[in-house]
Protein backbone atom coordinates (compact mmCIF):
# COMPACT_ATOMS: atom_id res chain seq x y z
CA UNK A 1 0.00 0.00 0.00
CA UNK A 2 0.96 3.63 -0.90
CA UNK A 3 2.55 5.58 2.09
CA UNK A 4 0.30 8.05 1.15
CA UNK A 5 -2.19 6.27 2.38
CA UNK A 6 0.19 4.23 5.25
CA UNK A 7 1.46 6.82 6.96
CA UNK A 8 0.30 10.72 5.44
CA UNK A 9 2.71 11.84 7.71
CA UNK A 10 5.65 10.52 5.72
CA UNK A 11 4.59 13.18 2.97
CA UNK A 12 6.20 16.45 2.74
CA UNK A 13 4.05 19.64 4.19
CA UNK A 14 3.19 20.95 1.00
CA UNK A 15 1.50 18.06 -0.70
CA UNK A 16 0.26 16.51 2.44
CA UNK A 17 -1.37 20.17 2.40
CA UNK A 18 -2.50 20.29 -1.03
CA UNK A 19 -4.19 16.60 -0.56
CA UNK A 20 -6.31 17.99 1.95
CA UNK A 21 -6.76 20.60 -0.12
CA UNK A 22 -8.13 18.19 -3.08
CA UNK A 23 -10.12 16.78 -0.64
CA UNK A 24 -11.54 19.92 0.86
CA UNK A 25 -12.96 20.95 -2.75
CA UNK A 26 -14.51 17.06 -3.50
CA UNK A 27 -16.37 17.98 -0.03
CA UNK A 28 -17.65 20.71 -0.70
CA UNK A 29 -19.07 19.89 -3.84
CA UNK A 30 -20.68 16.71 -3.11
CA UNK A 31 -18.31 14.34 -4.40
CA UNK A 32 -18.55 11.91 -1.35
CA UNK A 33 -18.09 9.01 -4.23
CA UNK A 34 -14.92 9.89 -5.45
CA UNK A 35 -13.46 10.53 -2.06
CA UNK A 36 -14.35 7.27 -1.41
CA UNK A 37 -13.18 5.10 -4.42
CA UNK A 38 -9.76 7.76 -4.43
CA UNK A 39 -8.85 6.89 -0.78
CA UNK A 40 -8.84 10.57 -0.15
CA UNK A 41 -11.60 10.57 2.44
CA UNK A 42 -9.63 9.63 5.20
CA UNK A 43 -8.01 13.21 4.76
CA UNK A 44 -11.79 15.39 3.92
CA UNK A 45 -12.91 17.54 6.68
CA UNK A 46 -15.18 16.12 9.50
CA UNK A 47 -18.10 18.54 7.88
CA UNK A 48 -19.34 16.38 5.04
CA UNK A 49 -21.22 18.56 2.67
CA UNK A 50 -24.47 16.11 1.45
CA UNK A 51 -25.02 16.28 -2.43
CA UNK A 52 -28.87 15.75 -1.09
CA UNK A 53 -31.16 18.80 -2.16
CA UNK A 54 -28.25 20.14 -4.72
CA UNK A 55 -29.86 21.22 -8.09
CA UNK A 56 -26.72 20.02 -10.02
CA UNK A 57 -25.70 17.02 -11.21
CA UNK A 58 -22.85 14.71 -10.13
CA UNK A 59 -21.40 15.30 -13.68
CA UNK A 60 -21.88 19.57 -13.18
CA UNK A 61 -21.15 19.00 -9.53
CA UNK A 62 -17.32 17.27 -10.90
CA UNK A 63 -16.61 19.79 -13.43
CA UNK A 64 -16.67 22.47 -11.04
CA UNK A 65 -14.33 20.90 -8.72
CA UNK A 66 -11.92 20.36 -11.61
CA UNK A 67 -12.16 23.77 -12.65
CA UNK A 68 -11.45 25.13 -8.99
CA UNK A 69 -8.47 22.81 -8.14
CA UNK A 70 -6.81 24.39 -10.92
CA UNK A 71 -4.43 23.76 -14.09
CA UNK A 72 -3.73 19.66 -13.48
CA UNK A 73 -7.16 19.22 -12.91
CA UNK A 74 -8.57 21.32 -15.46
CA UNK A 75 -6.70 19.63 -17.76
CA UNK A 76 -7.48 16.37 -16.49
CA UNK A 77 -10.89 17.25 -17.18
CA UNK A 78 -10.78 18.44 -20.56
CA UNK A 79 -8.74 15.39 -21.20
CA UNK A 80 -11.35 12.94 -19.28
CA UNK A 81 -13.80 14.97 -22.28
CA UNK A 82 -12.45 12.80 -24.76
CA UNK A 83 -12.79 9.57 -23.20
CA UNK A 84 -16.31 8.58 -24.05
CA UNK A 85 -15.53 4.82 -23.74
CA UNK A 86 -14.91 5.62 -19.94
CA UNK A 87 -17.50 7.96 -18.88
CA UNK A 88 -21.05 8.09 -19.25
CA UNK A 89 -21.93 10.53 -21.88
CA UNK A 90 -23.17 13.08 -19.31
CA UNK A 91 -20.24 13.56 -18.33
CA UNK A 92 -18.07 13.68 -21.43
CA UNK A 93 -20.87 16.46 -22.12
CA UNK A 94 -20.07 18.13 -18.94
CA UNK A 95 -16.54 17.75 -18.92
CA UNK A 96 -16.37 19.50 -22.22
CA UNK A 97 -17.66 22.77 -20.83
CA UNK A 98 -14.85 23.23 -18.46
CA UNK A 99 -13.29 26.65 -19.43
CA UNK A 100 -9.51 26.68 -18.90
CA UNK A 101 -9.28 30.35 -17.43
CA UNK A 102 -7.65 31.58 -14.76
CA UNK A 103 -7.54 35.30 -13.15
CA UNK A 104 -4.70 37.43 -14.78
CA UNK A 105 -0.76 37.22 -13.26
CA UNK A 106 0.18 40.51 -11.86
CA UNK A 107 2.12 42.45 -14.14
CA UNK A 108 5.15 42.58 -12.03
CA UNK A 109 5.16 38.81 -12.41
CA UNK A 110 4.85 38.50 -15.78
CA UNK A 111 8.03 40.74 -16.86
CA UNK A 112 10.01 39.30 -14.17
CA UNK A 113 9.61 35.98 -15.87
CA UNK A 114 10.12 37.83 -19.16
CA UNK A 115 13.46 39.78 -17.95
CA UNK A 116 14.72 36.39 -16.70
CA UNK A 117 14.15 33.99 -19.92
CA UNK A 118 15.16 37.00 -22.51
CA UNK A 119 18.13 38.48 -20.51
CA UNK A 120 16.67 41.94 -21.55
CA UNK A 121 13.97 43.77 -19.28
CA UNK A 122 10.55 43.84 -22.27
CA UNK A 123 11.02 47.43 -22.75
CA UNK A 124 14.17 46.57 -24.75
CA UNK A 125 12.80 43.65 -26.22
CA UNK A 126 9.74 44.84 -27.49
CA UNK A 127 8.83 48.06 -29.17
CA UNK A 128 5.81 48.18 -27.56
CA UNK A 129 4.51 45.57 -25.00
CA UNK A 130 0.46 45.16 -23.93
CA UNK A 131 0.19 45.07 -19.96
CA UNK A 132 -3.13 44.08 -20.26
CA UNK A 133 -3.54 40.38 -21.36
CA UNK A 134 -5.09 38.97 -24.11
CA UNK A 135 -6.28 35.97 -22.43
CA UNK A 136 -5.15 33.96 -19.11
CA UNK A 137 -5.63 30.33 -18.80
CA UNK A 138 -4.52 27.77 -15.95
CA UNK A 139 -1.33 27.24 -17.41
CA UNK A 140 -0.41 30.44 -19.35
CA UNK A 141 -0.79 34.18 -19.90
CA UNK A 142 -1.14 35.71 -23.69
CA UNK A 143 0.00 39.46 -23.59
CA UNK A 144 0.47 41.38 -26.94
CA UNK A 145 3.52 43.14 -28.58
CA UNK A 146 5.50 44.51 -31.38
CA UNK A 147 8.61 44.11 -32.11
CA UNK A 148 11.43 46.68 -33.20
CA UNK A 149 11.22 46.12 -36.62
CA UNK A 150 7.61 46.72 -36.32
CA UNK A 151 6.48 42.72 -37.00
CA UNK A 152 2.88 42.15 -34.39
CA UNK A 153 3.51 39.07 -32.37
CA UNK A 154 1.77 37.51 -29.11
CA UNK A 155 3.71 36.61 -26.39
CA UNK A 156 2.85 33.45 -24.05
CA UNK A 157 4.37 33.45 -20.66
CA UNK A 158 4.40 30.20 -18.37
CA UNK A 159 2.64 31.27 -15.13
CA UNK A 160 4.65 31.24 -12.08
CA UNK A 161 5.45 27.91 -10.13
CA UNK A 162 2.48 26.35 -12.22
CA UNK A 163 5.10 23.51 -13.19
CA UNK A 164 6.20 22.53 -9.44
CA UNK A 165 2.26 22.47 -9.15
CA UNK A 166 1.42 20.43 -11.71
CA UNK A 167 4.41 17.98 -10.45
CA UNK A 168 3.11 17.74 -7.04
CA UNK A 169 -0.93 16.98 -8.19
CA UNK A 170 1.09 14.49 -10.65
CA UNK A 171 2.41 12.87 -7.59
CA UNK A 172 -0.35 13.05 -5.62
CA UNK A 173 -2.67 11.20 -8.69
CA UNK A 174 -0.13 8.67 -8.44
CA UNK A 175 -0.45 7.81 -5.44
CA UNK A 176 -4.71 7.90 -5.42
CA UNK A 177 -4.26 5.49 -8.88
CA UNK A 178 -2.36 2.95 -6.75
CA UNK A 179 -4.42 2.59 -4.17
CA UNK A 180 -7.27 2.74 -6.51
CA UNK A 181 -5.99 -0.06 -8.45
CA UNK A 182 -5.90 -2.32 -5.04
CA UNK A 183 -9.24 -1.31 -3.81
CA UNK A 184 -11.71 -0.42 -6.61
CA UNK A 185 -13.62 -2.71 -9.01
CA UNK A 186 -13.58 0.32 -11.44
CA UNK A 187 -9.59 0.75 -11.60
CA UNK A 188 -9.39 -3.20 -11.95
CA UNK A 189 -11.84 -2.90 -14.95
CA UNK A 190 -9.35 -0.48 -16.78
CA UNK A 191 -5.78 0.26 -16.64
CA UNK A 192 -5.56 4.00 -15.07
CA UNK A 193 -1.50 3.41 -14.76
CA UNK A 194 -1.10 4.19 -18.43
CA UNK A 195 -4.27 6.76 -18.65
CA UNK A 196 -2.35 8.50 -16.26
CA UNK A 197 1.19 8.21 -18.03
CA UNK A 198 -0.49 9.56 -21.29
CA UNK A 199 -1.71 12.54 -19.08
CA UNK A 200 1.49 13.41 -17.61
CA UNK A 201 3.22 13.19 -20.95
CA UNK A 202 0.50 15.71 -22.83
CA UNK A 203 0.98 18.47 -19.76
CA UNK A 204 4.73 18.03 -19.32
CA UNK A 205 4.54 19.01 -23.21
CA UNK A 206 2.14 21.87 -22.79
CA UNK A 207 4.44 23.09 -20.20
CA UNK A 208 7.59 23.28 -22.46
CA UNK A 209 7.39 26.16 -24.76
CA UNK A 210 10.03 24.90 -26.80
CA UNK A 211 8.09 22.25 -27.82
CA UNK A 212 4.76 23.88 -28.80
CA UNK A 213 7.29 26.51 -30.73
CA UNK A 214 8.28 22.86 -32.45
CA UNK A 215 5.03 21.63 -33.03
CA UNK A 216 4.01 24.80 -34.54
CA UNK A 217 6.58 24.68 -37.25
CA UNK A 218 5.87 21.04 -38.19
CA UNK A 219 2.25 22.10 -38.70
CA UNK A 220 3.45 25.20 -41.10
CA UNK A 221 5.73 23.26 -42.70
CA UNK A 222 2.81 20.36 -43.33
CA UNK A 223 0.78 23.29 -44.89
CA UNK A 224 3.32 25.47 -47.10
CA UNK A 225 1.60 24.65 -49.82
CA UNK A 226 -2.00 25.30 -49.01
CA UNK A 227 -3.07 28.63 -49.56
CA UNK A 228 -5.67 28.92 -48.01
CA UNK A 229 -4.59 27.92 -44.35
CA UNK A 230 -2.14 29.78 -42.33
CA UNK A 231 -0.05 28.46 -39.71
CA UNK A 232 1.52 31.60 -37.38
CA UNK A 233 5.71 32.02 -37.60
CA UNK A 234 7.68 31.10 -34.50
CA UNK A 235 10.00 34.21 -33.70
CA UNK A 236 12.87 31.40 -31.85
CA UNK A 237 15.04 34.55 -30.74
CA UNK A 238 12.34 35.32 -28.25
CA UNK A 239 11.11 31.18 -27.55
CA UNK A 240 12.37 29.52 -24.06
CA UNK A 241 11.32 26.74 -22.31
CA UNK A 242 8.63 29.24 -20.39
CA UNK A 243 7.81 32.04 -22.76
CA UNK A 244 6.58 31.46 -26.55
CA UNK A 245 6.64 34.52 -29.43
CA UNK A 246 4.38 33.59 -32.00
CA UNK A 247 3.41 35.98 -35.56
CA UNK A 248 -0.16 37.23 -34.24
CA UNK A 249 -3.30 35.77 -36.01
CA UNK A 250 -5.65 38.81 -36.82
CA UNK A 251 -9.11 38.43 -38.27
CA UNK A 252 -12.57 37.15 -37.84
CA UNK A 253 -13.72 34.76 -35.06
CA UNK A 254 -15.02 31.75 -36.91
CA UNK A 255 -18.44 31.28 -34.69
CA UNK A 256 -18.68 35.03 -35.59
CA UNK A 257 -21.10 34.49 -38.58
CA UNK A 258 -22.95 37.66 -38.66
CA UNK A 259 -19.29 39.02 -39.02
CA UNK A 260 -18.63 36.76 -41.89
CA UNK A 261 -21.68 37.15 -44.41
CA UNK A 262 -21.24 40.91 -43.64
CA UNK A 263 -17.72 40.31 -45.08
CA UNK A 264 -18.74 38.52 -48.08
CA UNK A 265 -17.15 35.10 -46.84
CA UNK A 266 -18.65 31.83 -48.21
CA UNK A 267 -19.16 30.10 -44.65
CA UNK A 268 -19.42 26.68 -47.01
CA UNK A 269 -16.07 27.41 -48.12
CA UNK A 270 -14.53 27.99 -45.12
CA UNK A 271 -16.22 24.81 -43.47
CA UNK A 272 -14.72 22.93 -46.28
CA UNK A 273 -11.14 24.79 -45.73
CA UNK A 274 -11.68 23.79 -41.60
CA UNK A 275 -12.21 19.84 -42.43
CA UNK A 276 -9.76 20.09 -45.20
CA UNK A 277 -7.59 21.12 -42.30
CA UNK A 278 -8.28 18.60 -40.43
CA UNK A 279 -8.46 15.07 -42.98
CA UNK A 280 -4.57 16.41 -43.96
CA UNK A 281 -3.51 15.79 -40.45
CA UNK A 282 -4.80 12.77 -39.76
CA UNK A 283 -4.59 11.34 -43.45
CA UNK A 284 -0.59 12.85 -44.54
CA UNK A 285 0.96 13.96 -41.51
CA UNK A 286 -0.08 11.54 -38.77
CA UNK A 287 0.26 14.99 -36.20
CA UNK A 288 -2.79 16.72 -35.61
CA UNK A 289 -4.14 19.89 -33.56
CA UNK A 290 -5.93 17.97 -30.62
CA UNK A 291 -7.92 21.11 -29.22
CA UNK A 292 -9.56 22.16 -32.14
CA UNK A 293 -12.13 24.38 -30.40
CA UNK A 294 -13.65 27.39 -32.46
CA UNK A 295 -11.67 30.06 -30.45
CA UNK A 296 -8.37 28.67 -31.84
CA UNK A 297 -9.56 29.27 -35.78
CA UNK A 298 -9.74 32.93 -37.54
CA UNK A 299 -10.56 33.86 -41.03
CA UNK A 300 -8.65 36.64 -42.31
CA UNK A 301 -10.58 38.67 -44.91
CA UNK A 302 -9.14 36.67 -48.25
CA UNK A 303 -11.38 33.36 -46.70
CA UNK A 304 -8.00 31.99 -45.26
CA UNK A 305 -8.20 30.06 -42.24
CA UNK A 306 -5.74 30.85 -39.17
CA UNK A 307 -4.95 28.26 -36.61
CA UNK A 308 -3.25 28.81 -33.47
CA UNK A 309 -2.44 27.59 -29.98
CA UNK A 310 -0.63 23.70 -30.65
CA UNK A 311 0.18 22.89 -27.28
CA UNK A 312 -1.49 19.90 -27.04
CA UNK A 313 -1.24 17.32 -30.07
CA UNK A 314 -1.72 13.66 -30.80
CA UNK A 315 0.12 11.68 -33.66
CA UNK A 316 -0.61 8.39 -35.42
CA UNK A 317 2.10 6.22 -36.17
CA UNK A 318 2.19 4.97 -40.20
CA UNK A 319 0.87 1.45 -39.07
CA UNK A 320 -2.47 3.57 -37.02
CA UNK A 321 -2.85 5.71 -40.17
CA UNK A 322 -3.38 2.84 -42.39
CA UNK A 323 -5.54 0.86 -40.35
CA UNK A 324 -8.00 3.91 -39.64
CA UNK A 325 -8.11 4.47 -43.16
CA UNK A 326 -9.41 0.41 -43.77
CA UNK A 327 -11.86 1.25 -41.06
CA UNK A 328 -13.02 4.68 -42.63
CA UNK A 329 -13.41 2.65 -45.63
CA UNK A 330 -15.05 -0.16 -44.17
CA UNK A 331 -17.41 2.09 -42.49
CA UNK A 332 -18.09 3.82 -45.74
CA UNK A 333 -19.05 0.89 -47.39
CA UNK A 334 -21.16 -0.62 -44.39
CA UNK A 335 -19.12 -3.58 -43.86
CA UNK A 336 -19.42 -4.95 -40.30
CA UNK A 337 -16.96 -7.57 -40.46
CA UNK A 338 -13.85 -5.82 -41.90
CA UNK A 339 -14.93 -2.78 -39.34
CA UNK A 340 -14.30 -5.25 -36.48
CA UNK A 341 -10.93 -6.40 -37.41
CA UNK A 342 -9.62 -3.06 -38.02
CA UNK A 343 -11.07 -2.24 -34.43
CA UNK A 344 -9.11 -5.26 -33.34
CA UNK A 345 -5.78 -4.20 -34.97
CA UNK A 346 -6.17 -0.90 -33.35
CA UNK A 347 -6.19 -2.36 -29.68
CA UNK A 348 -10.15 -1.07 -28.94
CA UNK A 349 -10.92 -4.87 -28.73
CA UNK A 350 -8.23 -6.34 -26.21
CA UNK A 351 -8.51 -9.54 -24.06
CA UNK A 352 -11.75 -8.15 -22.17
CA UNK A 353 -13.44 -8.46 -25.53
CA UNK A 354 -16.08 -11.19 -25.95
CA UNK A 355 -15.48 -10.92 -29.39
CA UNK A 356 -18.30 -12.75 -31.02
CA UNK A 357 -20.50 -10.22 -28.92
CA UNK A 358 -18.62 -7.00 -30.33
CA UNK A 359 -18.60 -8.27 -33.41
CA UNK A 360 -22.42 -8.58 -32.88
CA UNK A 361 -22.71 -4.98 -31.80
CA UNK A 362 -20.64 -3.65 -34.61
CA UNK A 363 -23.32 -5.40 -36.87
CA UNK A 364 -26.10 -3.97 -35.59
CA UNK A 365 -24.74 -0.77 -35.59
CA UNK A 366 -24.21 -0.92 -39.13
CA UNK A 367 -27.23 -2.31 -39.80
CA UNK A 368 -29.23 0.54 -38.30
CA UNK A 369 -27.46 2.55 -41.06
CA UNK A 370 -27.65 0.52 -43.94
CA UNK A 371 -30.92 2.40 -45.58
CA UNK A 372 -28.63 5.95 -45.04
CA UNK A 373 -26.66 7.34 -47.82
CA UNK A 374 -23.07 8.44 -46.70
CA UNK A 375 -24.42 11.95 -47.03
CA UNK A 376 -26.76 11.49 -44.36
CA UNK A 377 -24.46 9.86 -41.86
CA UNK A 378 -23.52 11.84 -38.66
CA UNK A 379 -19.78 11.15 -37.49
CA UNK A 380 -21.06 12.13 -34.18
CA UNK A 381 -23.70 10.02 -33.75
CA UNK A 382 -21.38 6.91 -35.02
CA UNK A 383 -19.15 7.76 -32.39
CA UNK A 384 -21.40 8.11 -29.47
CA UNK A 385 -22.29 4.77 -30.37
CA UNK A 386 -19.07 3.38 -30.29
CA UNK A 387 -18.85 4.74 -26.80
CA UNK A 388 -21.94 3.36 -25.41
CA UNK A 389 -20.11 -0.33 -27.24
CA UNK A 390 -17.08 -0.04 -25.34
CA UNK A 391 -18.97 0.99 -22.04
CA UNK A 392 -20.83 -1.86 -22.59
CA UNK A 393 -18.08 -4.17 -23.21
CA UNK A 394 -15.53 -2.91 -20.22
CA UNK A 395 -13.42 -2.04 -23.34
CA UNK A 396 -10.39 0.93 -23.40
CA UNK A 397 -9.74 2.74 -26.53
CA UNK A 398 -6.08 3.65 -27.38
CA UNK A 399 -5.45 7.34 -26.20
CA UNK A 400 -4.29 8.76 -29.76
CA UNK A 401 -7.53 7.20 -31.29
CA UNK A 402 -9.94 8.40 -28.30
CA UNK A 403 -8.34 11.79 -28.87
CA UNK A 404 -9.03 11.40 -32.82
CA UNK A 405 -12.53 10.32 -32.17
CA UNK A 406 -13.21 13.96 -30.24
CA UNK A 407 -11.43 15.97 -32.77
CA UNK A 408 -13.31 14.39 -36.20
CA UNK A 409 -16.20 15.33 -34.25
CA UNK A 410 -15.60 18.27 -33.29
CA UNK A 411 -14.48 19.53 -36.72
CA UNK A 412 -18.09 17.91 -37.76
CA UNK A 413 -19.76 20.58 -35.18
CA UNK A 414 -17.93 23.28 -36.49
CA UNK A 415 -18.47 22.47 -40.22
CA UNK A 416 -22.60 22.22 -39.10
CA UNK A 417 -21.71 25.61 -37.25
CA UNK A 418 -20.78 27.50 -40.05
CA UNK A 419 -23.75 25.50 -42.45
CA UNK A 420 -25.91 23.66 -41.59
CA UNK A 421 -26.41 21.86 -44.92
CA UNK A 422 -22.57 20.43 -44.18
CA UNK A 423 -22.42 17.12 -44.87
CA UNK A 424 -19.41 16.01 -43.51
CA UNK A 425 -18.62 12.55 -44.37
CA UNK A 426 -20.60 13.13 -47.84
CA UNK A 427 -16.95 15.62 -48.00
CA UNK A 428 -15.22 13.80 -46.59
CA UNK A 429 -15.27 9.85 -48.37
CA UNK A 430 -13.98 11.08 -52.02
CA UNK A 431 -10.36 12.25 -49.49
CA UNK A 432 -10.25 9.70 -47.82
CA UNK A 433 -10.50 7.20 -50.77
CA UNK A 434 -7.47 9.56 -52.95
CA UNK A 435 -5.15 9.17 -49.99
CA UNK A 436 -5.79 5.39 -50.18
CA UNK A 437 -5.64 4.93 -53.28
CA UNK A 438 -2.23 7.25 -53.32
CA UNK A 439 -0.76 4.86 -50.55
CA UNK A 440 -1.82 1.94 -52.52
CA UNK A 441 -0.21 3.21 -55.46
CA UNK A 442 3.10 1.48 -57.31
CA UNK A 443 5.15 4.59 -56.42
CA UNK A 444 4.39 4.56 -52.57
CA UNK A 445 4.61 0.94 -52.57
CA UNK A 446 8.30 0.80 -54.14
CA UNK A 447 8.99 3.66 -51.71
CA UNK A 448 8.26 1.32 -49.04
CA UNK A 449 9.40 -1.51 -49.98
CA UNK A 450 13.02 0.54 -50.53
CA UNK A 451 12.73 1.23 -46.94
CA UNK A 452 12.07 -1.96 -45.94
CA UNK A 453 15.20 -3.28 -47.90
CA UNK A 454 17.77 -0.64 -46.44
CA UNK A 455 17.29 -1.69 -43.06
CA UNK A 456 17.38 -5.62 -44.00
CA UNK A 457 20.88 -4.31 -45.62
CA UNK A 458 21.88 -2.24 -42.72
CA UNK A 459 20.67 -5.41 -40.07
CA UNK A 460 22.25 -7.80 -42.38
CA UNK A 461 26.22 -6.97 -41.46
CA UNK A 462 25.24 -7.33 -38.03
CA UNK A 463 22.65 -10.57 -38.27
CA UNK A 464 25.91 -13.45 -37.93
CA UNK A 465 27.56 -11.80 -35.10
CA UNK A 466 24.10 -11.26 -33.34
CA UNK A 467 23.11 -15.21 -33.90
CA UNK A 468 26.81 -16.13 -32.71
CA UNK A 469 26.23 -14.20 -29.32
CA UNK A 470 22.77 -15.75 -29.11
CA UNK A 471 23.73 -19.06 -29.81
CA UNK A 472 26.53 -18.94 -27.50
CA UNK A 473 24.65 -17.43 -24.24
CA UNK A 474 22.10 -20.57 -25.01
CA UNK A 475 24.64 -23.03 -24.67
CA UNK A 476 26.65 -21.38 -21.18
CA UNK A 477 22.72 -21.40 -19.78
CA UNK A 478 22.93 -17.57 -19.78
CA UNK A 479 19.39 -17.25 -21.45
CA UNK A 480 16.68 -15.63 -19.52
CA UNK A 481 13.28 -15.36 -19.86
CA UNK A 482 11.26 -12.64 -17.96
CA UNK A 483 7.63 -13.19 -17.58
CA UNK A 484 5.62 -9.74 -17.12
CA UNK A 485 1.90 -10.39 -15.26
CA UNK A 486 -0.71 -8.81 -15.30
CA UNK A 487 -3.48 -8.82 -13.07
CA UNK A 488 -1.75 -11.63 -10.96
CA UNK A 489 -2.44 -9.47 -7.99
CA UNK A 490 -5.86 -10.30 -7.60
CA UNK A 491 -5.73 -13.86 -8.30
CA UNK A 492 -2.90 -14.36 -5.56
CA UNK A 493 -5.31 -12.45 -2.98
CA UNK A 494 -8.06 -14.79 -3.56
CA UNK A 495 -5.74 -18.10 -3.14
CA UNK A 496 -4.44 -16.26 0.37
CA UNK A 497 -7.99 -16.07 1.40
CA UNK A 498 -8.80 -19.56 0.19
CA UNK A 499 -5.28 -20.85 2.18
CA UNK A 500 -6.44 -19.25 5.23
CA UNK A 501 -10.19 -20.85 5.36
CA UNK A 502 -8.61 -23.75 4.58
CA UNK A 503 -6.28 -23.68 7.47
CA UNK A 504 -8.99 -22.37 9.83
CA UNK A 505 -11.45 -25.41 8.87
CA UNK A 506 -8.26 -27.70 10.22
CA UNK A 507 -7.98 -25.48 13.17
CA UNK A 508 -11.99 -25.44 14.18
CA UNK A 509 -11.89 -29.49 12.88
CA UNK A 510 -8.87 -30.75 15.57
CA UNK A 511 -10.64 -28.68 17.98
CA UNK A 512 -13.61 -30.69 17.68
CA UNK A 513 -11.71 -34.06 17.59
CA UNK A 514 -9.59 -32.76 20.47
CA UNK A 515 -12.51 -31.74 22.72
CA UNK A 516 -14.45 -34.68 21.63
CA UNK A 517 -11.83 -36.84 22.68
CA UNK A 518 -11.03 -35.15 26.42
CA UNK A 519 -14.82 -35.53 26.90
CA UNK A 520 -14.44 -39.28 26.31
CA UNK A 521 -11.56 -39.81 28.21
CA UNK A 522 -12.22 -38.10 31.44
CA UNK A 523 -15.53 -36.21 30.78
CA UNK A 524 -16.18 -35.74 34.59
CA UNK A 525 -12.58 -34.81 35.79
CA UNK A 526 -12.74 -31.69 33.18
CA UNK A 527 -16.18 -30.53 33.74
CA UNK A 528 -15.94 -30.94 37.28
CA UNK A 529 -12.45 -30.02 38.41
CA UNK A 530 -10.90 -26.74 37.73
CA UNK A 531 -10.37 -27.39 34.13
CA UNK A 532 -13.80 -27.26 33.34
CA UNK A 533 -13.35 -23.53 32.54
CA UNK A 534 -11.10 -24.42 29.93
CA UNK A 535 -13.15 -26.83 28.05
CA UNK A 536 -16.02 -23.94 27.72
CA UNK A 537 -13.30 -21.93 26.56
CA UNK A 538 -12.40 -24.05 23.74
CA UNK A 539 -15.75 -24.75 22.85
CA UNK A 540 -16.82 -21.72 22.60
CA UNK A 541 -14.38 -20.81 20.29
CA UNK A 542 -14.56 -24.12 17.83
CA UNK A 543 -18.03 -22.97 17.54
CA UNK A 544 -17.25 -18.90 16.31
CA UNK A 545 -14.76 -19.96 14.39
CA UNK A 546 -17.04 -22.64 12.66
CA UNK A 547 -19.78 -19.76 12.32
CA UNK A 548 -17.02 -17.51 10.58
CA UNK A 549 -16.07 -20.05 8.59
CA UNK A 550 -19.93 -20.87 6.90
CA UNK A 551 -20.10 -17.03 6.75
CA UNK A 552 -17.02 -16.20 4.67
CA UNK A 553 -17.72 -19.21 2.69
CA UNK A 554 -21.62 -18.26 1.82
CA UNK A 555 -20.01 -14.75 0.96
CA UNK A 556 -17.33 -16.09 -1.38
CA UNK A 557 -20.13 -17.79 -3.61
CA UNK A 558 -22.55 -14.47 -3.35
CA UNK A 559 -19.79 -12.67 -5.59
Amino acid sequence: MSTLYAKPWFMDRPTLERTRDIARVLTGHGLGTILQQSGLVRFAPRAWRSANGSSLTQAQRLRMALGELGATFTKLGQMLSTRGDLLPPEYVTELTRLQDAAPPVPIADVLAILQHELGRPAAEVFASFELVPLASASIGQVHAAVLHDGSRIVVKIQRPHVAEQIERDLGILARLVDWAEQHTTFAADFDLRPLLAEFAHTIHGELDYVREGQNVDRMRRGFAGDPGIHIPFVHWEYTTHQVLALERMEGLKITDLAALDRAGISRRKIAETAVRTFLRQLLEFGFFHADPHPGNFFVEPDGTVALVDFGMVGRLSDVVQKHLLRAGLAAIEKDASALAEELYALGVAGRRADRRSFEKDLDHLIGNYSGQSIGELSVSTVANELYEIALRHRLQLPSELALLFRVVSMSEGMGLMLDPGFRYLEYASPLIRRNWKERMSLRSRLAEYGRSAAEVAELAPTLPGRTHRLLARLERGEFELNVRHERLDEVTREFQRMTNRLSMALVVAASVVALSVAMAVQPTTLLRGHLGWLFTLGFVFTLAFGLWLLLSVWRAGKK
